[in-house]
């Protein structure tokens, strides 16, 4: 069993490029079904972080290919996926 404060900690890579995401900012659950929908990992900061930030990207429990000790491994075709709802 994992703990959603566990999945918190651990850092999220895409297994298409190699590239590290960030760490996990928010997860979106559905309570009547009691599954996670989706991970939500804070947007890349826009040049140098002066202008803020990207919008989070939201990768859907679909896409997530495997959950070891350390790492997320997610599979991401794009760095913008569409928003959640």
């Amino acid at each position: 069993m994992v703990r959603i404060s566990d999945l918190k900690l651990r850092e999220v890579v895409n297994v298409l490029d190699g590239k590290r995401m960030g760490v996990i900012n928010d997860i979106d659950v559905d309570i009547e079904e009691g599954k996670i929908k989706a991970l939500i990992v804070p947007g890349t900061p826009r040049l140098l972080g002066l202008f803020g930030k990207n919008d989070d990207l939201v990768i859907p429990w679909e896409r997530i290919k495997k959950i070891g000790v350390d790492v997320i491994l997610v599979e991401v075709y794009t760095t913008t996926e569409p928003k959640h709802k």
